[in-house]
């Protein structure tokens, strides 16, 4: 059911993933001083900043099987999928009872994979929006912003019958004209704690080893189940963690009982 194996295809996703590596490498001499938060130079809200709302919102609100105010809970998120190793990466989700927040990309992903953003959903997994080109959206018009963030929302609401109200900019750029389009279109913005530079290695034990060495209570911890190092790091990175004694959530339940607020940028 969820076979990827045309040539044609591979082809195509191992461009995307040349890209996108290439994308990253670049940006990330470019901001070495703040590979953990983005190159935005903002005060993101954290985690425990979110879930501080009055009583009466905490005692109303819907907090799922987890409260994040007293579990030690961190969240594991992916970018710039689906791909022709997101089955698998969903199974081992299943297989543990892990669920993940996945930012996804529009071309050459969420049009060519449909039935995993579908599965994606099904399973209980948080799907937010990665954008539809990987434009970095600091560079481009407003005009062409609102196209990013629109057509991938547009696609989803397709496929699983809810718009996303998460999205990573690309590269963890954004300013004021990014906050108020995401305003406008319901979306908050959440970047991350913890990044193994996975474009930079195909070493599922140094990836594992990266994401460790990092990962603290209301982590948001930041893979590309795109590289092939990736997922095979994910069994250890879930087992190590559950044994520290950390509880995995999306990035919802990990605000919750606050809500992540449009135009605002959460990490």
């Amino acid at each position: 059911m969820y076979s990827l194996g045309m040539r044609s295809l591979t082809r195509k996703t191992k461009n995307t993933r040349s890209a996108l590596r290439g994308a990253a490498i670049s940006v990330a001499t470019a901001c070495l001083t703040v590979t953990l938060t983005g190159c935005g130079g903002l005060d993101p809200t954290r985690p425990s900043a979110a879930r501080a709302v009055p009583a009466a919102t905490a005692q109303a609100a819907r907090l799922g099987p987890v409260d994040c105010r007293v579990a030690k809970c961190i969240a594991l998120t992916f970018d710039a999928g689906p791909s022709e190793n997101s089955a698998r990466l969903l199974d081992i989700l299943k297989e543990r009872q892990v669920p993940a927040t996945f930012f996804l990309l529009g071309k050459g992903h969420i049009d060519k994979h449909p039935e995993l953003v579908r599965r994606m959903a099904a399973e209980g997994h948080e799907v937010a929006s990665h954008t539809w080109d990987h434009k970095i959206l600091t560079r481009i018009e407003p005009e062409k912003i609102r196209e990013e963030l629109q057509r991938p929302n547009d696609e989803i609401e397709r496929l699983i019958g809810r718009r996303p109200t998460l999205m990573r900019p690309p590269q963890g750029r954004t300013d004021e004209t990014v906050h108020e389009i995401c305003r406008e279109l319901g979306l908050s913005e959440v970047l991350w704690t913890v990044t193994a530079k996975d474009y930079t290695t195909t070493d599922s034990a140094l990836i594992q080893r990266r994401v460790l060495a990092q990962a603290d209570r209301d982590g948001i911890i930041l893979l590309h189940d795109i590289y092939d190092g990736t997922v095979p790091a994910v069994p250890g990175i879930i087992d190590a963690l559950k044994e520290r004694g950390f509880v995995f959530v999306t990035v919802p339940q990990l605000l919750a009982p606050g809500r992540a607020e449009p135009g605002k940028v959460y990490r």
